[in-house]
């Protein structure tokens, strides 16, 4: 058996009182239950980068970058948990994006988004453009949750996951197609050559 494809899923939120750690953690819990995947949860509360790109960072900066770029690098694939604000995806996520390019290159990345009546849709689009000039594969299928916090108990648990874990599954399905063709693509010839 070939090695498992290595997933991030990025934690997109760090404003105060937010609930994407909640989502986080049932889509990676359901994700670690395929054999073919290993996972790497991203909370970027953890890795605070500045907004202001530099191309000589601070050592503050690089001990940042230490953190996270490393674990962007390794990934075969993404899955981005985020929210929608104001219509659009949370400026720690951009700022991740940013300060990062061969990281993304010629990987799969879904989706799971969370908000109000749109579910996170309208984030979710936006980010489909920025991560296509980041030379990745959206994929597709994603997952949402409209209005998610009457859908989870107190320990975290979906009330009923049969629709969420259908669209879990056929987002996942897609990410792991995705991510061993580049993977083995990649095996061959390196990206851009």
């Amino acid at each position: 058996m070939s090695e498992p494809l290595r997933v991030a899923v990025i934690i997109a939120s760090v404003r105060d009182g937010r609930f994407g750690p909640v989502i986080a953690n049932w889509f990676a819990d359901f994700a670690r239950q395929r054999e073919g995947l290993s996972i790497d949860v991203i909370d970027l509360i953890e890795h605070d980068l500045p907004h202001q790109l530099s191309g000589t960072p601070s050592d503050e900066v690089k001990a940042v970058l230490a953190g996270v770029s490393p674990r962007l690098a390794a990934a075969d694939g993404f899955i981005v948990i985020t929210p929608e604000y104001n219509h659009s995806f949370p400026a720690s996520l951009k700022t991740l994006i940013d300060w990062h390019t061969t990281e993304w290159h010629a990987k799969p990345v879904g989706f799971v988004g969370y908000g109000g009546l749109a579910g996170g849709m309208r984030a979710v689009e936006q980010l489909r453009q920025i991560f296509a000039e980041c030379h990745t594969v959206t994929v597709r299928d994603t997952v949402g949750f409209h209005g998610p916090w009457g859908q989870f108990d107190e320990q975290g648990t979906l009330i009923d996951p049969t629709q969420a874990e259908a669209a879990a599954k056929t987002l996942l399905d897609s990410l792991e197609w995705w991510g061993t063709a580049l993977k083995a693509k990649k095996a061959l010839a390196p990206y851009g050559s």
